[in-house]
């Protein structure tokens, strides 16, 4: 067992020295900041630097306030009203007994007449949200579906006058009848899927998060699926089998194939609408130190490889492990079956160092990247420099000294491509004693083209809109 030395549960407002400038923590995160991490930024492995810093989130303190870019006013549109989410929380039982609006909102997708879709995880439901009050906050809530186990992704098909409404659990893919303005199911949920792996023992639960998109061609649907470990493999461990992967299926729910594979959390997906190709905001491997390894966004082709668990970025292989088995998962993505004991045990090396996929960006390490979406082209809310950009959700970190992430990043997209780099955008959530109050989860644009955020820690969802002066950033 690995013994790991636990630092202080918050940290000191330190500045980062020079040679570690690329890794900025909370007291460094500010609207507008800019950041690019690369590959020569990488130390080398530090297994000793692991650490148990998760955030004991605490009320709102009195003032605090998500803080957005100059011009941008930041309102709460739902929730808000109870405690504080506790770790103790994110167990397996759903909860249905509790006195706020929310238990754990998490992702929120935007319907096609503008409706916000979100994922209650640790209450099983759907909600419903529409509309915006005298008040700024939501006009209507619903729950459109409850009894689920831990809802996460959302999709709505056909894009365009869509017929169902599919959702992702953590061990099947349902979809329920859906007529455009429906705040509740008309119909029972049709199971379409009904044997993903699960939980697993994990910190937190083990990866649970199951997130669903869409093809262009709208004939597959692509679904997430993160590992059940921290570096075991699939070869030795069959509990991993189709785990840190993409899976690809028709629409009718039949199983198809990897989509691509090695990539340990792709907790939120989207389809670039410049490209069609799909995107996956990441959460990578912990315990080889504080700054390895980054999170990341980024381009998934199909058939790729991200390399884990014995691999990062570009090929680094991964210290605690031996090259993968030639006639396992790493090379043959497509097994119908993991490898057997004896198989694993007498099994030949082969270096897959070379296969490896780069992702597009580099996000801080250990910032526990969730879900994304992309700015729609045109959308004249927000000032046009955002068009066709990426949003994403940083929940923050808890294998890392000095905290970072919980926040809101904006990904800078150039014909549909990233340069690398990005910008924090939504931040605040954590106090200059680097005490945790809010952890950002979910980021939709609205249809009238503001954005809605979720916030599990202190149970809300923010509202985001440009008013195009420097005025007050914050209106409670």
């Amino acid at each position: 067992m690995k013994i790991f030395a636990i630092a202080a549960l918050t940290a000191l407002p330190l500045a980062i020295s020079a040679q570690q400038s690329p890794f900025a923590d909370y007291s460094q995160q500010k609207p507008g900041e800019h950041h690019k991490v690369t590959l020569a930024d990488l130390p080398a492995p530090h297994p000793s630097e692991a650490v148990d810093n998760g955030p004991s989130v605490i009320p709102r303190p009195e003032g605090a306030w998500p803080q957005a870019p100059a011009g941008f006013k930041v309102t709460l549109y739902a929730g808000g009203d109870s405690a504080p989410m506790t770790r103790a929380e994110n167990k397996q039982q759903i909860t249905t007994d509790h006195a706020g609006t929310f238990v754990m909102p998490r992702l929120i997708r935007t319907a096609p007449n503008g409706d916000l879709f979100l994922s209650d995880s640790q209450a099983g439901t759907i909600f419903v949200l529409r509309g915006t009050g005298p008040d700024g906050k939501a006009a209507h809530i619903e729950k459109f579906a409850t009894g689920l186990n831990h809802p996460f992704g959302i999709a709505f098909y056909p894009a365009v006058n869509p017929k169902y409404v599919y959702v992702a659990n953590t061990f099947t893919v349902v979809r329920y009848p859906y007529h455009t303005g429906d705040l509740t199911a008309t119909g029972p949920a049709e199971t379409l899927v009904p044997d993903l792996p699960g939980y697993a023992q994990l910190r937190g639960g083990g990866h649970w998060t199951r997130d669903i998109v869409f093809t262009p061609d709208e004939k597959r649907f692509l679904l997430s699926v993160g590992s059940g470990s921290n570096v075991d493999d699939a070869d030795t461990h069959p509990t991993e089998f189709h785990r840190a992967d993409v899976l690809e299926y028709t629409a009718e729910g039949k199983f198809l194939k990897v989509y691509a594979s090695g990539i340990r959390n792709c907790v939120g997906e989207a389809i670039n609408p410049t490209t069609g190709q799909l995107w996956c905001s990441t959460n990578e491997r912990d315990n080889l130190g504080n700054y390895l390894v980054p999170d990341y966004v980024t381009s998934v082709k199909e058939d790729s490889f991200f390399g884990w668990p014995w691999y990062y970025f570009g090929g680094k292989q991964d210290p605690r492990l031996p090259q993968p088995c030639a006639n396992g998962t790493g090379p043959n993505h497509q097994l119908p079956a993991p490898l057997t004991e004896d198989q694993a045990k007498t099994c030949s090396r082969v270096d897959l160092s070379s296969k490896v996929s780069v992702p597009d960006v580099l996000v801080q390490p250990h910032m526990a990247s969730l879900q994304m979406t992309f700015v729609p082209t045109g959308n004249g809310a927000f000032p046009s420099k955002f068009s066709g950009d990426i949003f994403a959700a940083e929940h923050g970190s808890w294998n890392r000294l000095r905290r970072a992430g919980y926040e809101v990043i904006r990904i800078p997209m150039h014909n549909g491509h990233a340069d690398g780099s990005y910008e924090d955008f939504l931040t605040g959530f954590v106090t200059p004693e680097g005490k945790v109050w809010g952890r950002p989860v979910g980021v939709t644009i609205g249809k009238d083209g503001s954005m809605f955020v979720t916030d599990d820690g202190s149970r809300s969802v923010w509202h985001v809109t440009y008013v195009g002066t420097d005025t007050k950033r914050a209106s409670n």
